[in-house]
Formats: C-alpha cells, structure tokens, sequence
C-alpha cells in the first residue's frame, strides 16, 4: 500500500514544529542582544547558507522487507569510498543578496595514477586464471595464465573485472582463490577492516557472497585447507589472526599470535607448510605501543617461524634476520614445500628472495632474481604455480604482473608479462595520500602519501 499521503503529512508537521521552534528562538534573541554583525544584520537573524537538490522520488510505496544479508551490503555501501566519488549538486546563497548560484564545478587539473596498481596476484592453475588486485582502481582483475604481453603490443585487457560500490572492495590486498570453488578471498590493507569473498567467475559490480569483519589494517592471508583454516595478518598492532575459512559476519577467530614474545612487529606477509607444521610470517620491524606515548622502537626486518597451531604470546622457534637476507619492506610470500624454497616478495628492494626454509639467523638468500631484465618493480605479491613449475609477481611500480620458472635465478627474463600501462611508464604510486600543500618558491606540490 503506497505511503504517499502519510509521508507528505509527516513532513508538514514536522516542518511546523521547525518554524515554531525558530520563531521562539528568534525572539528569544532579539530580546537579549541589539548586536550587529558587519553586514548590518542582528545576530541570530535566520539566512540561507546552502541548498542541495533533493530528487523527486514520486509515489513513494512501502518496500518489501529486505533480507538481512541485503540491509548489510546496502548500509556498507552509503559507507565506502565510493559514495565519496559521487557528485551531487550543491548551490550556495550570497547573504547581500540571498541569490543562490551552483557551486559544484570541475576541478582545472587533476593529478592522479589513472592505470591499475597492483598490490597482490593469485594464479589458479586448475582454471588458467592470473588475478590481481588493483589499489589504486579498487577493482580485481582476472587474466587468462597464458596472457603475454610484448613489447610493441597495447596494454592487456582483462577478462573479467570485479569494481565498482556493490563489491566494497577498496584499498584491499592478500588474495586467496579456493581450489575447488574458485572463490576469491581479499582483505582490506586500510579503510574497510574486513574479508570479502566473491564467487568464482564473477564479474562487475557484484556483492561478495560474505564479508567478515577484521580488525583495522589487514595485509595477507594464507589457508589450511586440510582444517578449514584462513590466516590474516594484522599489520598493527601486529596480530596473527586465525578463523574458520567459511567464517562471516562478526564471527570471532579460532586463536590469535600476538604478543611481546612473538617478535611481531609491523606484521605483513604470511605462508604455511601443512606438511612441516610451520607458518612464516613477515614483519617490517617498527614497533611500539598504541597505549604509551614515545615508545616507539625500529627492528631489523625479519622472517618469524612459529609452529601452524601457534597462538597467544608465543615466541617463533626461528627467525631469518640481519643484513645479509636483505630484506627491504617484504611483501608476499609463498611456499613451494616440495622443495622446501621460501619466495619473498621484496618490494622496495625490487627483488624476489628465495630462502631455505630451514634457514635461521642472518643467513643470505639462497637466489636473488633481480637486475634491468627482470620486469620487476616494486614487487608486492607473489604466487607460486606448482602445476606449471612458475611463479607469478604484482608490481607495483609499472602496472604490472610478471611470470619466471621456478628455476629462476639472477638476471632473469620473465617467461612472460602481463602489462596494464604504456610500456616504460612508471607508476605514480598513489597510495592514500592525507594532505597537500603548495611550494610558490618552486611551484611544486607536496604530498604525504
């Protein structure tokens, strides 16, 4: 049964009581204070600061009750950032003259990365899928395995493309893809605080099937699939987190790594050894204490060996760290337990290590694959496709994805490249940047990123 009259009475009233209750504000004023303001008004005399346009819906008709999973993603999507993208128009008044004029106009330049930035890659082997995940585009992005592209060729397209509000996927990293389902896992680095997991295939602007609410700054995940078990790192404070791989909603974990003893500090990447029993786990060495102002302490970069099932302030049994493992902002990680090699994406050190994982101490890596013929940039995700004996990697720096045998060593060609940009360009690598300010000595813009 439509609402239409019910409504319109609603707003009436309540626009009476508004009127009245101005009017007895109004007096109240004029009674206490005979003050002007410069423009020659008293205080408190009413005047129009702005209106927004507001649409006009018609014949408004009672909905059906929405599913609860519905009123979930609808009140998450008047939240995310992509709300923040929408233009609406807005009209300001001049108070000499009480005309209004719309405001809203484009900007004279815009300064911004329009190429995808890719933090993290899956490779799916049983499907001959690459995906990555695009910060900079908010999207996820799905190539075929053997995708090349040469030197003289345009930019690769997609196959299919995950974007747009409905998705809720934002600054998001660490994908994981299901091996029987084909399921998309991905966790938000900053602003959303949450897994989301999409169907196998999809495509568009498409809901996730599930969305688990984390703590604040997630970074990577790696999977048990033997017990059902997901793993999410927490970058800070610095957290292990372990939950059921089916888990959603506001579920709580099955047990949690963090504490003095476990050497967590500034926590990024994460890989798992079912076989061994062993999970390695990334940190970036800045730690401190959120509750207590100055104490804020800087680490050497390490690689943490705990026990899979380890939990509360539990110390690793070994830790890979100094100067000759030449860690540098350590990204992803993944495990080829065969032979028993750990890859590290080595992001500002634009390298890929390659540890033993047995290695302890300051041990150097087994091989370093890095150099001019490499393709790598800013390497942040890594994927190992056993399968196929390859593995993947997401730059960066250059809107990127590039392939090596696991064999690779040194100098190393890709065995193939996957590039979303003009070929040479270098990306502006945009992160979050929070403010801006303008140097007329140079003429140059500053940009804390």
């Amino acid at each position: 049964m439509c609402a239409q009259k019910t409504k319109r009475n609603s707003v009436i009233f309540a626009a009476l009581v508004l009127m009245a209750a101005c009017t007895l504000l109004l007096a109240l004023v004029g009674e206490r204070s005979n003050l002007k303001n410069p423009s020659g008004s008293p205080l408190g005399s009413p005047r129009l600061v702005s209106v927004q346009e507001v649409p006009d819906y018609g014949e408004v008709c009672a909905p059906e009750p929405p599913s609860r999973n519905a009123s979930m993603i609808a009140a998450l999507q008047e939240k995310n950032l992509f709300a923040s993208f929408q233009e609406t128009a807005v009209h300001a008044a001049s108070p000499e003259t009480g005309d209004t004029a719309e405001v809203t106009r484009p900007p004279v330049r815009t300064i911004k990365d329009t190429y995808p930035i890719y933090s993290s890659i899956a490779v799916d082997p049983l499907r001959d899928e690459v995906v990555l995940q695009d910060t900079n585009l908010f999207s996820i992005k799905v190539f075929n395995r053997l995708d090349n592209t040469t030197p003289n060729a345009e930019p690769a397209q997609p196959k299919r493309v995950i974007q747009g509000p409905h998705t809720l996927n934002e600054y998001n990293n660490g994908l994981y893809i299901d091996p029987q389902t084909g399921n998309i896992h991905s966790v938000a680095m900053d602003t959303a605080d949450s897994m989301i997991v999409f169907p196998g295939g999809a495509n568009g602007d498409v809901a996730p099937i599930r969305k688990l609410n984390t703590p604040h700054r997630n970074f990577a995940t790696a999977v048990n699939e033997e017990k059902g078990e997901i793993y999410i790192t927490i970058q800070y404070p610095p957290k292990v987190m372990v939950y059921r791989k089916e888990a959603n909603g506001d579920e709580k974990p099955l047990r949690v790594l963090e504490g003095e003893h476990t050497r967590l500090y500034d926590t990024h990447g994460i890989a798992l050894d079912v076989k061994k029993n062993l999970m390695f786990v990334g940190t970036w060495g800045n730690a401190s204490d959120y509750r207590v102002a100055g104490t804020g302490k800087f680490y050497p970069p390490s690689i943490n060996v705990y026990r899979l099932d380890a939990s509360g302030d539990t110390a690793p049994l070994r830790v890979i760290q100094g100067s000759k493992t030449r860690l540098d902002w350590a990204g992803g990680m993944s495990l080829d337990p065969d032979r028993g090699d750990l890859y590290v994406a080595n992001d500002v050190g634009d390298s890929i290590l390659v540890f033993r994982e047995t290695d302890d101490g300051d041990v150097a890596p087994a091989r370093i694959i890095n150099g001019d013929k490499t393709g790598l940039n800013h390497p942040a995700g890594i994927s190992l496709d056993l399968k196929n004996q390859e593995f993947w990697v997401s730059n960066m720096g250059n809107s990127s994805a590039t392939c090596y045998s696991l064999k690779a060593d040194g100098n190393a060609t890709p065995v193939r490249t996957i590039r979303s940009a003009p070929l040479g360009r270098t990306s502006v690598k945009f992160g979050k940047p929070q403010a801006v300010a303008y140097d007329s000595k140079r003429e140059q813009y500053l940009v804390p990123n």
